[in-house]
């Protein structure tokens, strides 16, 4: 028994239709070019409008736009990942416009946040046991470094970042000469909505780095960040718990320059659990991470 060979791009289509329906599927999105991201949300409201299929619409990565307000620089984003397969394609997704190359961290996952970071992100880096937020935050520093990229973004794997502010830290770099540029809740109302606990951690963890570091932020514990790859570099290894206070007050010990934009920051997709016994322990620990800091680095 013989099969027809399809004639045409025109053939294949219907015979994927074909197979397709006879599978009992709603409908198919078709993607002429591998090299192209499809845009998912995109292309499956086309899809709506069109019937039964519909060609992929590709991510418009706004090259020119972006372009201009990196001068031409590499730009990696780094999504550090622990069980966050449900929320992972539409982070990677929104990011990717905004920037060269996606990496994802996955801090040794139990869920598929590794099968799904692969069918999405540009790179995967897959660590064998659990490091911790700052184990896997240096790791994607470390790989944007090696692959030499200029600028580095980091952004949340839960969805609390939005990256459409993205373009908005990259002018703040470029305009202010900023070696690190970070998303702070305190410079509009989001941060009213977190606990009052967590409210006064953050403030006076805050304003620690900005008396030792000699910095001026209100929000040293956000994850949403554009850094420098030539900082990231001179930077020591960050520790697992306390990576941000100690990073950010290592940069201002250094003499780089520190700024900060207005991201509003829901803290519904918050998975820190910030209660009286974690600000409790807070202090021994913060105080071992600042001398660590102050002593060694």
């Amino acid at each position: 028994m013989s099969t027809k060979e399809p004639k045409d791009a025109e053939d294949l289509k219907r015979g994927f239709e074909d197979t397709a329906k006879s599978l009992g599927l709603s409908g198919i999105i078709l993607q002429s070019s591998a090299k192209s991201r499809i845009d998912y949300d995109r292309s499956r409201d086309e899809l709506d409008d069109a019937g039964f299929s519909v060609e992929a619409v590709p991510v418009d990565n706004s090259a020119t736009e972006l372009q201009s307000i990196s001068k031409g620089q590499s730009i990696a984003a780094i999504i550090p990942a622990y069980n966050e397969a449900d929320s992972l394609p539409e982070v990677i997704t929104a990011t990717a416009p905004y920037v060269d190359d996606v990496f994802v961290i996955d801090d040794a996952s139990t869920d598929d946040t590794e099968a799904v970071a692969r069918e999405h992100a540009d790179e995967v880096v897959s660590l064998p046991k659990n490091m911790g937020v700052g184990g896997a935050v240096d790791t994607g520093y470390r790989a944007a470094i090696r692959s030499g990229y200029d600028i580095v973004i980091q952004i949340d794997g839960d969805g609390q970042h939005d990256p459409s502010y993205i373009p908005k830290m990259l002018e703040t770099m470029e305009d202010r000469d900023a070696d690190m540029v970070i998303g702070s809740r305190w410079l509009n109302d989001s941060y009213q909505d977190y606990s009052l606990v967590r409210r006064m951690g953050i403030k006076f963890f805050t304003a620690e780095v900005n008396v030792l570091g000699g910095v001026d932020i209100t929000d040293v514990t956000s994850g949403f960040r554009a850094y420098r790859a030539s900082m990231l570099d001179d930077l020591g290894r960050p520790a697992n718990s306390h990576w941000a206070l100690e990073q950010t007050l290592e940069a201002g010990r250094k003499e780089y320059i520190v700024e900060e934009i207005s991201v509003p920051m829901p803290p519904d997709t918050d998975g820190s659990q910030f209660d009286i016994e974690t600000f409790a322990k807070y202090p021994p620990r913060m105080m071992l991470t600042t001398l660590k800091t102050l002593l060694l680095r």
